[in-house]
């Protein structure tokens, strides 16, 4: 069973590693494929380029959690990084294994929004990260497809491809990217944030500074 992890990792830190770890442990995932994007088109675009992201990303994860892979089809492919797009592209690789995608509750609660939104349940599972004891009852778009689709069990997604929703409770750490630049721009160290070889990338590329 393979998990999706979707995002601009500008730049990667623990508060990503630690939940994808706890999403692979709760699902009984094979493998957690980190997807860094090119053209976020729901959110302002990165402030570093794609080869450095990337980078920032293999540094994080060389010698990492075992099943931990980087997949870099969105930075290989021109235009808006669509989700439907990449899950159908790894849809036709793997055929009917189960396929994962992994969400925060806040992109959870934007869904409606995305490009093509209702094909994601066609494609793959939705695993939704959450604060212990956080609400997980919504309203509107997606009312009709939480009665539809939630289980409580992470472990039976393995039973069929695609199509259901699960909520996993995660460790929440208070770190977040915007935050780690804020703190480089600003003279701070963000040490103990970020992985010892990104914060060190970081440095000697003179990331996240004023020009």
């Amino acid at each position: 069973m393979i998990g999706i992890y979707g995002g601009t990792f500008d730049p990667v830190h623990y508060g990503h590693l630690r939940t994808a770890l706890e999403v692979k442990e709760a699902a009984g995932l094979d493998e957690v494929r980190f997807v860094p994007c090119r053209f976020p088109p729901h959110r302002a675009a990165p402030e570093t380029d794609p080869e450095r992201r990337l980078k920032m990303l293999e540094l994080a994860l060389h010698d990492a959690e075992p099943g931990f892979r980087i997949d870099t089809r969105e930075l290989d492919r021109s235009g808006p990084s669509y989700m439907a797009d990449t899950l159908a592209s790894i849809r036709a690789e793997i055929g009917a294994r189960p396929l994962c995608l992994i969400v925060g509750l806040d992109a959870f609660l934007g869904l409606p929004r995305w490009h093509r939104w209702r094909e994601l349940f066609d494609l793959a599972h939705l695993i939704v990260m959450r604060r212990p004891g956080a609400a997980s009852d919504f309203p509107g778009d997606l009312g009709p497809y939480l009665r539809e689709r939630r289980t409580d069990q992470a472990g039976t997604l393995s039973r069929q491809p695609s199509g259901s929703i699960c909520f996993v409770d995660v460790t929440q750490l208070d770190i977040s990217a915007t935050r780690i630049r804020k703190a480089v721009r600003t003279g701070k160290s963000p040490r103990y944030l970020i992985p010892e070889p990104v914060r060190q990338f970081i440095l000697d590329e003179r990331l996240y500074v004023p020009s």
